[in-house]
């Protein structure tokens, strides 16, 4: 059983034994011991200041990069939602604030209202924001690194720190990422960004720019299936000459439409594992695990997991 504990006030909600696999694209997972939904980041700050250092905090986004085990997660899971999470807001013509729960589509359709060029990849991206950073999310030729400006976020501890991304230099840290990774803190929580584009255009011309993107992804990627992000990091950056995508080795490997339980590998992107209907984290874990071992043995590559898997194996007794 889990333990109880005793946890500040809030101003936010505080949900014990909350099930966690609503709040996951995969629609799997046990529940966390406690679910902490903080109202705003001086919320959030406070909480963490008061919290006995000793209980484990895990930060999740919208969950659309992530399986929770079905064990569920031990001390206190702290999501980000809600209006205030999701504000994005312009600074300037070509640069704007979001709040780390914010859809990496809506900072995208935000940027193209304002006439901001060059936020549209993160179009493709699905999930949130703050959860990008995490893994220098990226697609269309473009990463999350190549208009970030300022990040702002939260410690284990409770303190304020901001990082500078590689687009300035005021002075602060600066954040390091390359090819889906970052170097923050494990236990740093992302709060806002500052991101910034390359130029001012039509807004009209940028959103048919994105609607085109959202047309592309439809039909290559499984995006009305319970599914997440890309399930591997391709083998190779991008700009590496020849590069190697990750579907691709995974096709070759013969493992389109390979099935674990209630978990099976896309038949429409082979980078993406799907929940058709039944499945069970450990189905999924175990069928990403399987696709590994065959790529591996077909040809000596090491596909390396882009969806975080997190939590108890099994629900404590």
């Amino acid at each position: 059983m889990k333990t109880d504990l005793s946890l500040p006030p809030v101003r936010g909600k505080i949900l014990p034994d909350a099930s966690l696999a609503p709040y996951t694209w995969f629609r799997v997972g046990g529940p966390a011991d406690y679910l902490f939904l903080p109202a705003d980041a001086e919320d959030l700050s406070q909480f963490l200041t008061a919290l006995d250092p000793a209980v484990p905090v895990t930060t999740l986004g919208v969950g659309s990069n992530l399986i929770v085990r079905d064990g569920g997660i031990e001390g206190v899971v702290i999501r980000l939602m809600g209006k205030y999470w999701g504000q994005v807001t312009a600074v300037n013509a070509t640069t704007l604030a979001a709040g780390a729960g914010a859809l990496d589509l809506v900072v995208a359709k935000a940027a193209a209202a304002n006439g901001t060029r060059g936020l549209e990849f993160l179009s493709g991206i699905p999930g949130s924001i703050g959860g990008a950073t995490r893994t220098n999310a990226g697609c269309y030729g473009r990463e999350l690194k190549d208009v970030l400006n300022q990040l702002e976020g939260v410690t284990r501890s409770g303190e304020h720190i901001v990082y500078q991304g590689g687009m300035v230099d005021d002075g602060l840290p600066t954040v390091q990422m390359d090819y889906r990774h970052s170097e923050l803190p494990e236990d740093f929580i992302v709060t806002r960004l500052l991101l910034s584009g390359d130029d001012v255009d039509d807004p009209n011309a940028i959103l048919a720019d994105i609607e085109t993107l959202q047309s592309r992804r439809g039909e290559t990627q499984p995006v009305r299936d319970k599914t997440s992000g890309s399930t591997f990091a391709n083998p190779d950056p991008p700009g590496t000459p020849d590069q190697r995508s990750a579907w691709k080795v995974i096709d070759a490997a013969g493992c389109r439409g390979l099935h674990v339980g209630g978990a099976q590998v896309s038949e429409k992107h082979c980078n993406f594992l799907i929940n058709t209907g039944n499945a069970t984290a450990a189905d999924l874990e175990a069928l990403g695990e399987l696709v590994r071992a065959r790529v591996f043995d077909h040809s000596g590559i090491q596909l390396r997991w882009e969806v975080r898997r997190i939590g108890r194996l099994q629900p404590p007794s």
